[in-house]
C-alpha cells in the first residue's frame, strides 16, 4: 500500500517580522543563521526552490575558486580550520562547522559547483534553518517606519530588510555599438560549442579568465581585451581574486600558445558573412585595431538587483550598482535596510596597499553577516554584543593568538580585526572580531585592535591600532614570521610595549 503524503504549508507566512532575510544564497543562510542563534523573530523568504543562490548555476565550468583542504593542523570542527576552508558557512556549534570536507569526492581542493551547493543544503538541515522558497521579493512600499516587501504569497512587513540577492544581474555594456552579437558570459554555450572558433573576450576579470581557461583546449585564438591592465600581482595577493589555476592564460599568452591579452577598449562590433569584426583602439599606442573572430562573449560583470530600492532612497554606486553603505552593512541614505553576501563588497574597508577585502566570496562574506546581524540585533531588538571581562596580563596572547590563527583575520586582511578595550573602571573588555575601519574611523574606548594585512611586496604580518583618548592616534607593525606564527617572545616583547600604556 502507497504511503500517503502529508502536504505541509511552507514557512513564513506573509505578514509583519522582525527582519525579513531576502535570498537563500550563503549571504541568506549565514545571516538567518546568525538571527537564529540571537533569537531574533525573522523570516527568510527567496525565489529560489532550494538553497544554494548562484551556486545552482555558477561557475560555468563546475569548479570554484576558493579550496577547501579535507587535511590540516586541526580538526574540522575548531574555529582554527576555518583559515583552511574557504566554502563552509560558519557556526557557533562544533557539530555544524566545516560541512564541505565530507561532500568532497577527492578529486581536487577546489569544490565543485555541485559539491557547494549540496553543502549549502546540508548547512540548512543540520542548523534547522527555515525557508520560505518559490516567493520572490517583487517589489517593495512603504508604510510609516516600516517597509512592505511584495511577493506572489503576499505582503511582508518590517522595520529591517536584510537584503542577500547577491551581485547576479547580468551586466551588457549600454554605450557599445553592435554588442547585441555578443553573448554575456552567463549565455556561453557549451565548451565544445567553440571548437576550432576565433574567440574574443571582453574582460580581463575573474569570469574572463575562467571562460579562457576553460576553453583553451577548444577555441583559438582567443583574445581577452579591457581598456586597463590586469594587476596580477594584486589579485594574487587577495584570494578573492584570480586564483593560481587561471593563470595558465597568461602562460599561454607569454609563450604565443594561442592567447592573446590587449589593453584595448572595444568601440563598436560588425557582423559579416565571415564572423564579426571586433574594433578596438589600443590603450597604450591609441592605435585602432580590428580582431575578426567568430564569437564574442561579454565577461562585464554582473549588477546587484535591487529592484525599486534606489528609487526609495537607497544610493549606489559603480557599474554593479551596489548600495551605499556604513562599516555596519546598512544604507547611507535609506537606513533600517541592510544588506549581507556577496553585496557585502560595497564596503571596502581600508583597502591597505591597494588590495581589495574578500567580501565578493563566501569565505569573506560568512564574517561580514555577523557585524550586520550585530548592528541590527543592538539596534532594534536590545541584544548588546557580548563584552568578557579579560584578565589585562592576558591581552597580548589573546591578541597574538588571534593573528596566528583567527580565521576571520586571515580571510579578511586588513578588514577584519580583533579588538580589546580598558573600560573607566580599569577593567579590559574583549570585543571579539570588529571592522577595522569602523575602529579606525570612530571614537571608541581605550585599547587596541590587531589584524593581519598582506603589503604591496606580498609580505604577511599582524598590523595593530592602538587608540588613546578615544581615537586611534598609532598602528605598528609586528616583525614577519616565515611560518605565520606570532606567539613567539620577540613578538610578545613587540606588542607589550606598543599596549604597555592602554591595556597594561
Amino acid at each position: 500500500m502507497a504511503r500517503q503524503r502529508v502536504a505541509t504549508s511552507p514557512p513564513f507566512p506573509p505578514g509583519d517580522y522582525g527582519v525579513v532575510v531576502v535570498g537563500s544564497g550563503p549571504g541568506g543562510l549565514q545571516a538567518s543563521y546568525y538571527l537564529s542563534r540571537q533569537g531574533i523573530d525573522h523570516a527568510v523568504i527567496s525565489a529560489d526552490p532550494a538553497p544554494g543562490g548562484m551556486f545552482r548555476q555558477w561557475p560555468f565550468f563546475q569548479r570554484l575558486l576558493s579550496w577547501t583542504k579535507p587535511h590540516a593542523r586541526h580538526a574540522h570542527d575548531t574555529r582554527e580550520y576555518e583559515r583552511y576552508d574557504f566554502n563552509s558557512l560558519v557556526a557557533l556549534e562544533p557539530q555544524n562547522r566545516a560541512v564541505m570536507p565530507a561532500l568532497m569526492d577527492g578529486s581536487s581542493e577546489f569544490p565543485s559547483r555541485a559539491e557547494m551547493e549540496a553543502g549549502l543544503v546540508e548547512f540548512v538541515r543540520r542548523t534547522g534553518l527555515r525557508v520560505r522558497y518559490d516567493t520572490p521579493w517583487q517589489g517593495t512600499t512603504r508604510d510609516g517606519e516600516h517597509l512592505v516587501l511584495h511577493t506572489p504569497a503576499g505582503e511582508y512587513r518590517t522595520r529591517v530588510p536584510l537584503f542577500t540577492v547577491g551581485v547576479a544581474e547580468p551586466r551588457m555594456p549600454d554605450d557599445i555599438p553592435g554588442i547585441e552579437h555578443a553573448a554575456h558570459y552567463a549565455d556561453t554555450g557549451e565548451a565544445s560549442s567553440y571548437a576550432g572558433k576565433r574567440l574574443f573576450i571582453m574582460g580581463k576579470a575573474n569570469s574572463a579568465f575562467e571562460l579562457a581557461s576553460g576553453l583553451l583546449q577548444w577555441a583559438s585564438p582567443i583574445i581577452l581585451a579591457s581598456p586597463r591592465p590586469a594587476q596580477l600581482s594584486v589579485n594574487l595577493h587577495s584570494l578573492g581574486g584570480v586564483r593560481a589555476r587561471y593563470v595558465q592564460p597568461w602562460e599561454d599568452a607569454e609563450l604565443g600558445g594561442g592567447v592573446f591579452i590587449l589593453d584595448a577598449a572595444i568601440e563598436r562590433l560588425e557582423q559579416h558573412a565571415g564572423g564579426i569584426a571586433v574594433h578596438t583602439r589600443r590603450t597604450d599606442t591609441a592605435e585602432p585595431f580590428v580582431a575578426e573572430v567568430d564569437e564574442v562573449i561579454a565577461a562585464t560583470g554582473f549588477s546587484t538587483p535591487l529592484l525599486d530600492l534606489p528609487a526609495l532612497g537607497v544610493s549606489t554606486f559603480g557599474r554593479s550598482g551596489l548600495p551605499a553603505m556604513t562599516n555596519h552593512y546598512e544604507s547611507v541614505s535609506l537606513p533600517g535596510v541592510f544588506f549581507a553576501g556577496t553585496i557585502s563588497q560595497g564596503v571596502s574597508g581600508l583597502r591597505k596597499y591597494g588590495i581589495p577585502a574578500n567580501s565578493g566570496a563566501v569565505h569573506g562574506h560568512r564574517y561580514n553577516g555577523r557585524l550586520a546581524v550585530d548592528e541590527i540585533a543592538a539596534r532594534y531588538f536590545g541584544r548588546e554584543r557580548p563584552r568578557p571581562a579579560v584578565a589585562p596580563d592576558s591581552a597580548v596572547e589573546r591578541l597574538l593568538t588571534s593573528a596566528s590563527a583567527a580565521p576571520g583575520l586571515w580571510h579578511q586582511k586588513s578588514y577584519l580585526a580583533h579588538a580589546l578595550s580598558r573600560d573607566p573602571d580599569g577593567s579590559v573588555c574583549d570585543e571579539g572580531i570588529v571592522s577595522l575601519a569602523e575602529y579606525v574611523d570612530t571614537a571608541g574606548p581605550d585599547g587596541a585592535a590587531v589584524t593581519v594585512e598582506t603589503d604591496d611586496r606580498g609580505s604577511i604580518h599582524p598590523a595593530v591600532y592602538v587608540r588613546r583618548r578615544g581615537r586611534v592616534d598609532a598602528d605598528a607593525v609586528l616583525d614577519e614570521s616565515p611560518l605565520t606564527e606570532y606567539r613567539t617572545p620577540a613578538h610578545r616583547a613587540q606588542l607589550q610595549a606598543l599596549l604597555g600604556d592602554v591595556l597594561g
